[in-house]
């Protein structure tokens, strides 16, 4: 009986630890960015109402840009997909106000992404 009682509960904690959202515990790369803030091209094009998977993305990336390195990757990723975009990159600067996000930098092109601390 007590046997069994152990192999549910390792076959529980194998269940959620396969089924948890991955951590990141390795440097921001652009697919990072692109893949965190994919819900908000939608908006950036287009505008109107900000997807809340969009808001979402924004907060895990800022979560997980806790270094200047890696706000700095964040910042450069957003301006290299800035310069190839065809949407309203100006719509972009509007989402961390849309969405309630503090975000250490303006989202702009013009953005000198070196003296991000």
């Amino acid at each position: 009986m007590a046997g069994s009682i152990v192999w549910r509960v390792a076959g529980l904690v194998l269940a959620m630890a396969l089924l948890a959202p991955p951590c990141r515990v390795t440097a921001i790369t652009c697919s990072d960015v692109y893949g965190d803030l994919l819900p908000c091209v939608q908006y950036i094009q287009s505008g109107g109402a900000v997807a809340p998977q969009c808001c979402s993305g924004l907060r895990t990336l800022v979560a997980a840009a806790r270094t200047g390195d890696d706000r700095r990757t964040a910042c450069t990723c957003l301006k290299t997909a800035a310069a190839s975009f065809s949407g309203d990159v100006s719509r972009a600067s509007k989402l961390p106000g849309k969405c309630g996000v503090s975000i250490p930098y303006k989202l702009s092109p013009s953005t000198d992404c070196s003296k991000i601390k």
